[in-house]
């Protein structure tokens, strides 16, 4: 059983020697900043991946005061410590430099007949060459999704090439974890994230002891808008942390019952903030306690379906959609080795092809981890969110004016793009081929001028997801190499990582370095105005982030204010629904109306003051057709606001402020056959 690997290790040895010999010629020395070049390291370990980069990285701001560069606002550069630790093989860095960061897993060997999880999301027989440096005959590939992808030098050469924000989200999943057969640590996923998290402020030391000491390399993790904006005006790159997990905080549920309550979210988002992390999503792939997530397709989507069960006790369900916006359809592709895992007897269930929206939307306790990362003043990812849950979402936000809400990488339902511009909040798409990325970015193209916007890409390196294939070297417009960055001020030229050297055109976007490569094609492919959209986009993630930290909530008016209604439903003696309940401060409680049309609810605010601004938390019982109706006196009134279109929910009425001593929500027709019902109302001056 050992001799074949021993005999694989043979020719690896023979190759150590080789490029001790060759060192000089591989790789930059000890030194390279003897001409006192701020960008290049005094002391880079030797042999090490080439930059292949040359020139000066731009500082400062353009002429409108706004910084520059492109956005990769999805990626995973320590996820090789997720899932157990076994399932990225390779590492972003390494004390004992390239040769042990970019060594293969032991169990890919001899031919990666054991990477089993390339074998689900690659498809074939998932057989590849395992042997990394110096040689990297089959890996990193743009198809491969188990092998590191962020070296370290490969970021280096992102930054290089014109990015200047780049958000790590901190990644795990603890059923896979549990079922992959190779791991060398527990699955729980608040260890994983603590410990990805601690090695990325090891990376930072890492890359600061080549440029001489604390503070002193490109590779900066930021805290707040103000930091990074001033990383950035040096030429550095700002690294945000983020989090993508199924159970954050340990919110998950088992067969619906939550295993979480709101102290442990608060607990959770305390010390994830203190971690650094600024953004998060509050589900991923599976359901959990806090939302219903969007769904998966195909075998993969078969196969995390199992896991949702494994980890829930339920498999997705589905309903016909409300509304124009729906979730993926799910995967009804058999996936046999995740299928083998279920119990005896238990199945996935077959879908109705009409319904393709998740019966979960947003739970009350994930409603409270929002206001929670409000009150933090981080930013929501809704990616990865149920429809149904992502409105709420943006009621919640759209309630309280919040801007910080981000779409990262294509998991949004595109219906909803106009909205999150609406608030402030950002976008970027996924690293998509460079036809499809540049036609969708020119699809949503007058929306971002309309809201004087940039764009950005989330490159989901080491997500498990792939990357752009080639076009081919016979394209009709191919890169062509040496080429000049966005800004001009750098030449770049095909990427060398030891024997390796990797073309855009023939192999892909590979590994993190060719990012340049490919916004280089998305040149040729969608023009200079797709990538000038692009290389704003480090202005408009800042400007995003800096309004979310400077957001005040407002104050609600009609908090504990007198209220009349022209009727109370009337239950039982120990029940009250009493017009003063819709203004108590408790979503527990409610108004509620007797069963007919002509209906209303009018909120004393004491004095005369200025009004812009309403928000409507409906109970199951809403307006389909209703007006916010202002007055001066109690007796003349002016309608402000209407619509004839009410879907219940959390309703915001805004309209030009005006002042005013009463307001009246007026029932014209109601959406059920119910009366009127609203937990909350809210009335606001700005």
């Amino acid at each position: 059983m050992t001799r074949p690997a021993h005999n694989r290790r043979k020719p690896l040895a023979v190759l150590s020697v080789l490029f001790a010999m060759l060192a000089v010629l591989l790789a930059p020395t000890p030194g390279s900043a003897a001409d006192g070049a701020w960008w290049d390291p005094v002391a880079r370990p030797a042999p090490d991946s080439r930059i292949n980069v040359q020139g000066e990285p731009f500082t400062g701001t353009d002429a409108q005061g706004e910084v520059r560069g492109f956005v990769d606002a999805h990626n995973h550069i320590m996820s090789n410590e997720a899932f157990g630790g076994r399932l990225i093989c390779g590492k972003a860095f390494s004390e004992g430099g390239v040769a042990d960061a970019l060594k293969d897993c032991p169990e890919h060997y001899p031919d990666g007949s054991l990477a089993v999880f390339d074998f689900i999301t690659k498809g074939g027989d998932g057989k590849h060459d395992p042997n990394g440096w110096p040689t990297f005959k089959d890996w990193p590939a743009h198809d491969s999704l188990t092998h590191q992808q962020n070296y370290y030098a490969w970021v280096e050469r992102a930054w290089r090439g014109g990015q200047r924000v780049l958000v790590n989200d901190l990644v795990t999943n603890g059923v896979i974890c549990s079922v992959y057969f190779f791991k060398d640590r527990g699955c729980d996923e608040m260890t994983s994230l603590r410990l990805q998290a601690r090695k990325m402020y090891e990376m930072q030391d890492y890359v600061d002891t080549m440029y001489g000491g604390k503070g002193k390399g490109w590779f900066r993790i930021v805290l707040d808008s103000a930091q990074a904006r001033d990383v950035i005006e040096q030429g550095k790159l700002a690294v945000v942390l983020g989090v993508e997990t199924s159970e954050p905080f340990g919110c998950k549920q088992i067969l619906d019952i939550a295993q979480c309550d709101r102290a442990d979210i608060d607990r959770g988002l305390d010390e994830l903030h203190r971690l650094g992390v600024r953004s998060m999503f509050l589900c991923h792939k599976f359901d959990n306690a806090l939302c219903g997530v969007r769904f998966d397709q195909g075998a993969l989507g078969t196969a995390i379906n199992v896991g949702q069960f494994l980890s829930t006790g339920t498999f997705w369900r589905t309903e016909t959609c409300k509304g124009p916006q729906h979730d993926n359809p799910i995967g009804l592709t058999a996936a046999p080795a995740a299928e083998a895992e279920l119990p005896a007897g238990v199945s996935v269930p077959s879908y109705a092809s009409g319904a393709q929206c998740n019966i979960r939307g947003l739970t009350d306790l994930g409603e409270y981890a929002v206001r929670g990362l409000m009150k933090r003043k981080m930013m929501l990812e809704i990616d990865h969110m149920s429809v149904k849950g992502v409105g709420r979402a943006l009621d919640i936000l759209e309630s309280e004016s919040y801007p910080g809400v981000l779409s990262s990488h294509s998991w949004m339902d595109a219906d909803w793009t106009e909205r999150v511009y609406a608030l402030g909040g950002f976008i970027a798409q996924y690293m998509h081929g460079s036809q499809g990325f540049s036609a969708e970015a020119k699809r949503t193209e007058a929306l971002r001028d309309k809201y004087d916007v940039g764009y950005g890409y989330g490159t989901d390196m080491n997500g498990v997801g792939g990357w752009p294939g080639p076009r081919g070297a016979d394209a009709p417009n191919p890169v062509r190499y040496p080429f000049r960055s966005t800004d001009g001020g750098s030449v770049i030229d095909r990427q060398t990582t030891g024997l390796r050297t990797w073309d855009l055109n023939t192999d892909g976007a590979s590994h993190y370095g060719l990012v340049p490569d490919w916004i280089e094609d998305i040149r040729l492919v969608g023009g200079q105005d797709v990538v000038d959209d692009m290389f704003r986009g480090a202005e408009s993630y800042l400007r995003t982030w800096g309004a979310s930290e400077q957001h005040r909530a407002g104050v609600n008016l009609a908090a504990r204010a007198p209220a009349s209604a022209s009727s109370s439903e009337w239950w039982n003696p120990f029940v009250s629904f009493v017009p003063g309940r819709a203004v108590d401060g408790d979503r527990r409680t409610r108004w509620a109306s007797e069963w007919s049309d002509a209906q209303w609810l009018r909120i004393d605010l004491g004095t005369s003051q200025l009004v812009k601004r309403v928000t409507l938390d409906w109970e199951a019982a809403y307006g389909k057709s209703y007006r916010v109706d202002l007055s001066d006196d109690g007796s003349t009134w002016r309608t402000a606001w209407s619509t004839t279109a009410g879907d219940g929910g959390l309703d915001t009425a805004r309209f030009t402020a005006t002042t005013a001593r009463y307001v009246r929500i007026s029932g014209v027709r109601r959406g059920t056959g119910w009366g009127y019902s609203l937990h909350e109302v809210g009335v606001y001056s700005s």
